[in-house]
């Protein structure tokens, strides 16, 4: 049976992608592997739509986070933290990890954040050397308004350097790092890049390479100035992934060749005939509609039904795989993810399989 794979990442792969990771191993030193970082590194520039320096890290994108946080602050400074969802918290727990005295700001889950109250919390706070942000939060499917927040932001005295976790909406949902001043945008290979995981790709501005000089958290292999002066010469610091660089290098030159403006268009359309095709279920959805993210529908489930059921009954007889919800979510919804390659018609089929199976699936 085949698999119609619909969480939030890793996403299904495009066959060009799946044939060019079938590629044998080549010198990570050589020329054929300069090429190929060079490749990468401007498909990247084009998906991240800025012109600022684009890092290529080996690791997750939680690791892109922690890498963010160690190359711009120092113990004791203050960073404002968004919470409105499972990143956002673990965006705080990372800060908090390395002494940075990070300030939540929450706002109910299912609700986008309001630029208003951050720019508030800002000159509350007072002397916050960073705002970290998650643009879309997976864990209950909503986007926040990222270009009014960073607005918000800058109209302060002495703004914030600006840090956004867009590991699941670069390349899906419109981000523009340079118009809107983002300091740094973390994102990873897994998700609209349409690549295998164990790459994190950090933009980082003039502003934020300003703030790593004088930044005092100890750092290594997550050094941004090592990334940047190999990457000047096609290079890593480090042992690349390369197998996953050859897929990245196909799935870039896909977007590419679709062209971003279709590709958000594409991921608006199949995300609003998901949302549809849930309401005529009769199911409603968590988050507030004003803020539902275009690469993730998360779907309220009433008390009579097993979440759990649910999702084992449409994998074992559907052939169709989504997620159950995260934190305090768990046993309360159902995640359906439509990010990458996507189309209407394989989320029509998970529509199709809930109005089957829902009946039976009462507690």
């Amino acid at each position: 049976m085949p698999i119609n794979l619909r969480i939030p990442g890793p996403v299904p792969l495009p066959q060009e992608v799946r044939e060019a990771l079938a590629q044998d191993m080549i010198d990570h030193r050589g020329p054929e592997f300069a090429s190929l970082f060079g490749e990468v590194t401007e498909g990247l520039k084009y998906v991240f739509q800025t012109k600022h320096d684009v890092l290529i890290l080996t690791a997750s994108g939680t690791g892109g986070l922690e890498a963010a946080i160690v190359n711009l602050l120092s113990p004791g400074e203050k960073a404002l933290v968004v919470i409105n969802g499972f990143f956002g918290e673990r965006w705080f727990e990372i800060a908090r990890a390395f002494g940075v005295e990070a300030i939540p700001l929450r706002f109910p889950w299912g609700l986008g954040a309001e630029p208003e109250d951050v720019r508030k919390a800002l000159i509350k706070a007072g002397d916050c050397k960073a705002l970290l942000i998650t643009h879309n939060e997976t864990s209950t499917g909503i986007t926040n308004d990222l270009e009014a927040i960073t607005k918000a932001a800058y109209s302060i005295e002495n703004p914030p350097l600006i840090l956004v976790d867009a590991v699941s909406s670069l390349g899906a949902i419109d981000l523009r790092p340079d118009e809107w001043g983002c300091d740094v945008v973390v994102t990873a290979s897994q998700k609209a890049l349409m690549a295998p995981p164990g790459l994190s790709i950090i933009s980082v501005s003039p502003r934020a390479w300003e703030a790593y000089e004088k930044a005092k958290l100890p750092r290594f292999y997550w050094d941004f100035r090592k990334a940047k002066e190999y990457a000047l010469r096609n290079q890593t610091p480090f042992t690349p992934a390369l197998s996953v660089l050859f897929g990245l290098r196909k799935s870039l030159k896909l977007i590419r060749e679709e062209g971003l403006a279709v590709v958000f268009d594409r991921h608006r359309a199949v995300a609003e005939f998901t949302r549809q095709g849930v309401k005529s279920l009769g199911l409603s959805l968590f988050p507030d509609e004003k803020w539902a993210s275009n690469t993730v529908t998360a779907v309220r489930i009433p008390p009579a039904f097993r979440t759990d059921e649910i999702i084992e009954r449409l994998r074992e007889g559907y052939g169709i795989v989504i997620a159950g919800g995260q934190g305090a979510l768990k046993g309360k919804i159902i995640r359906i993810a439509h990010i990458g390659r996507v189309t209407a018609e394989e989320m029509a089929q998970v529509i199709a399989a809930l109005k089957e199976l829902l009946p039976c699936s009462r507690s």
